[in-house]
């Protein structure tokens, strides 16, 4: 498996299958000069995740533990 479908994979097991529905499956996850990135549909501008695979995973579990829409 690669990076990016490691990260949607775990997008997918922080939020739970009622939680993400399309928005995962959808979720644009793209790597650029300044790390991972994530893109879903209801927002505007990319979320920077990381540089790392690791930072990506801690920004998500961030993410999905104060709400910011993810879940």
């Amino acid at each position: 498996m690669d990076e990016r479908e490691d990260i949607r994979r775990y997008l997918y097991e922080l939020i739970g299958e009622e939680g993400c529905g399309t928005s995962c499956s959808e979720a644009e996850i793209y790597r650029d000069e300044d790390g991972w990135n994530l893109r879903m549909e209801g927002f505007m501008e990319p979320w920077k995740i990381g540089r790392s695979l690791d930072e990506a995973k801690s920004s998500l579990r961030e993410y999905a533990r104060m709400g910011s829409g993810l879940a």
